[in-house]
């Protein structure tokens, strides 16, 4: 993912979003919010329910216009020049629709005649693409969720478009499907195009994503890398140790701990002697140091817990707690 990112700091703009604001009545719903999009990355669009991402997809495809702002896509205007922005453009705005009666290839048939120059050939091309030749003629009615997720895409890949934005896919999925989704959606940036994906899910973002904007009540609070938004200089490490006061003693005295924050919670051990959990902020380097002088200092080690900050340590310090999933 990181060498993905490096390859596409100097690709060309696919999206440009600059000082978008969207005011419904009296009310700014999106705050003037700007970022890019490289070709051939997956870009996450990050937040909670209710935080604009929604309201921003659908100013990105023409849907509603923003107050203020512009939205380029391949150079192109997407409200002043409508038609030739949108060429370039696949889009599924929360849940593919689709008929349920038909097969999967009657279903891209009627799509396809939307679409000037979409013929037999590319909807063969399609369905090779996300992998449905066994099941497309079959009615969409007996398709799994993630069956007509990719039915979806391959509808919005019928155009053959350099951006495609997938707003919540996995929403509804199991485990396996997401799982699947995020392979295929990997598989999709390797042939150049460029994804837009918007998730109130940290975990998918993080996996899955080169970069990132975090979106919080209406405005774009971070916009980065996933590996550099996420600082590996500090690590969480949880210490189980007893006896608890005299392993306090130590870390309060040890120079790189001091002024983290440390919280403690303490229950009795099998033995019948107090275990303390230890929740520390410290560098990687400093781990086997303070390791070190605990036991010298003649306290028990029971575990040592490393844990990485992820984007949800980063979401919840830039938005100060608001929940996401």
């Amino acid at each position: 993912m990181e060498q993905a990112a490096k390859k596409g700091r100097d690709a060309e703009i696919v999206l440009s979003v600059e000082g978008v604001k969207k005011k419904i009545g009296k009310r700014l719903i999106i705050k003037g919010i700007s970022f890019d999009v490289r070709a051939g990355e997956i870009f996450g669009f990050l937040g909670p329910n209710g935080s604009g991402k929604t309201t921003t997809i659908r100013m990105l495809v023409g849907l509603i216009a923003p107050t203020e702002g512009s939205i380029h896509i391949c150079g192109y205007n997407v409200f002043k020049q409508h038609e030739e922005a949108l060429q370039y453009v696949g889009c599924i705005v929360e849940n593919p629709e689709l008929y349920p009666y038909l097969t999967g290839w009657e279903n891209l048939e009627q799509f396809a005649r939307m679409l000037p120059g979409v013929g037999e050939r590319r909807i063969r091309e399609v369905v090779e693409i996300v992998g449905m030749d066994g099941r497309i003629h079959d009615r969409v009615k007996t398709y799994s969720l993630g069956m007509r997720q990719r039915l979806g895409i391959a509808q919005a890949l019928l155009n053959d478009p350099k951006l495609l934005i997938l707003d919540e896919p996995t929403n509804g999925l199991d485990p396996q499907g997401i799982k699947e989704l995020r392979e295929f959606i990997r598989k999709l940036s390797e042939t150049g195009l460029s994804l837009f994906v918007s998730s109130h899910l940290l975990s998918e973002i993080q996996q899955l994503c080169d970069r990132v904007a975090i979106i919080s009540r209406g405005e774009v609070i971070q916009v980065g890398e996933v590996d550099a938004l996420v600082d590996h200089s500090q690590t969480t490490v949880v210490w189980t140790v007893s006896p608890p006061e005299k392993a306090l003693q130590v870390l309060q005295a040890f120079p790189y701990a001091q002024g983290q924050g440390m919280s403690v919670d303490e229950a009795p051990g099998l033995d019948g002697m107090t275990t303390a959990r230890i929740v520390t902020q410290l560098t990687d380097e400093a781990i086997p140091l303070l390791s070190r002088q605990l036991v010298e200092a003649g306290v028990e080690l029971h575990g040592i817990e490393r844990k990485n900050p992820t984007l949800e340590d980063l979401f919840l310090l830039l938005t100060e707690g608001e929940r996401i999933g």
